[in-house]
């Protein structure tokens, strides 16, 4: 009587199948929320031709400045009488003397030159004011 060995041997290789979806499905939920992370307060900046400054958003400190006249650094709302305080006392704006400012395009020109004083006397050197670019879709 002979006994043979009794079936195939051990599995030897790696089903891969799982470890696609699961990548896949991952990059979906990036690819949605990626849009989401941008922080700040909606505002309609103005419209110019120039070109796009290639900077990452997320070492940006900024200004922003709302139709109805507030004033957010970041998400936090600041008192117009306390900005220059406030941005001389931040970390980011001491270190970078960098500020990128959005003011809504309905603003008042003079609220925006005030603005533009109190961050240069709370230290910030390079002053940039961030515009979308002119839409070049024809009207409908």
């Amino acid at each position: 009587m002979a006994f043979g060995r009794g079936g195939p041997g051990p599995m030897s290789e790696i089903n891969v199948t799982p470890l696609v979806d699961v990548m896949l499905v991952l990059l979906i939920i990036f690819m949605v929320t990626a849009p989401l992370t941008q922080q700040g307060v909606k505002v309609e900046l103005p419209q110019t031709d120039a070109p796009a400054m290639k900077t990452s958003t997320e070492e940006r400190l900024v200004l922003t400045l709302t139709k109805d006249g507030r004033a957010y650094l970041g998400k936090t709302e600041v008192p117009m009488e306390r900005l220059t305080d406030m941005l001389s006392a931040n970390e980011k704006l001491k270190q970078d003397k960098e500020l990128y400012l959005h003011a809504d395009q309905t603003l008042p020109y003079g609220v925006v030159v005030k603005v533009m004083a109190a961050a240069k006397a709370g230290g910030a050197d390079n002053l940039a004011m961030v515009t979308d670019p002119v839409s070049t879709e024809a009207p409908r």
